[in-house]
């Protein structure tokens, strides 16, 4: 069964995490036989190897890790990848794969273009 994890970076403010749950929910609706959990760097819960926990436990065999960052910073170069492999290493028979940071895909950089038209 294939997965997904949307990973964000986490914040002090319960707040901030409330546009990646919405994520999660449209996710949800619009792809109801995929699974998805939200996981985040710091700050907030859960992390990825609970994330992929808990799809492994939920008979996830292909999880894909979507890094809902602007770009490939610091975090996303050096944390992120001892993150993935320490779960890789964890979870033997689980097929765990990561796009690149969203904010670095030519829709989601269009999509931002257009609200901004549209606020004009």
């Amino acid at each position: 069964m294939k997965a997904i994890i949307l990973f964000g970076h986490g914040a002090r403010d319960a707040r901030w995490r409330e546009p990646f749950d919405r994520l999660a929910d449209l996710w949800r609706a619009q792809h109801a036989g995929t699974p998805v959990e939200l996981a985040f760097l710091e700050m907030m819960q859960p992390s990825l190897e609970e994330a992929v926990t808990s799809l492994s436990t939920k008979g996830a065999t292909q999880i894909v890790v979507v890094p809902v960052f602007f770009g490939q910073g610091g975090h996303l170069r050096n944390d992120f990848p001892l993150l993935l492999t320490a779960c890789q290493e964890k979870f033997p028979k689980i097929a765990l794969s990561a796009t690149p940071a969203v904010g670095e895909d030519l829709a989601v950089l269009q999509a931002i273009i257009d609200f901004g038209a549209k606020a004009l």
